[in-house]
């Protein structure tokens, strides 16, 4: 019973802290580990190489923008079969061979 109530207590801990990133407009490193869910290593690594928008006020920290974040994570789409099939049969339509 008290694994239990530990494991729930966790759990909203766990969703809490979920809210409270949901709340920031700017995330320090650890928080956009977080709000990523990628580690530590690769996010170095995708700020080092400039590949993620980031913010290194005085040259040590990192911060990070999380409207930036969300625009980054949403990058690179992919279309569906069905988008793909529409395209296709519009761009056959208007443009017919004369």
């Amino acid at each position: 019973m008290e694994d239990l109530i530990l494991q729930k207590l966790a759990n909203i801990e766990m969703m809490l802290q979920e809210q409270n990133l949901l709340k920031k407009d700017v995330l320090n490193f650890n928080d956009a580990c977080s709000y990523l869910d990628i580690s530590a290593s690769h996010l170095y690594k995708l700020t080092s190489q400039k590949q993620i928008p980031h913010f290194c006020p005085q040259g040590k920290k990192l911060y990070f923008n999380r409207t930036e974040l969300d625009e980054w994570l949403q990058r690179n789409r992919q279309s569906s079969t069905d988008e793909i099939e529409t395209m296709a049969a519009n761009y056959l339509l208007t443009n017919r061979r004369k």
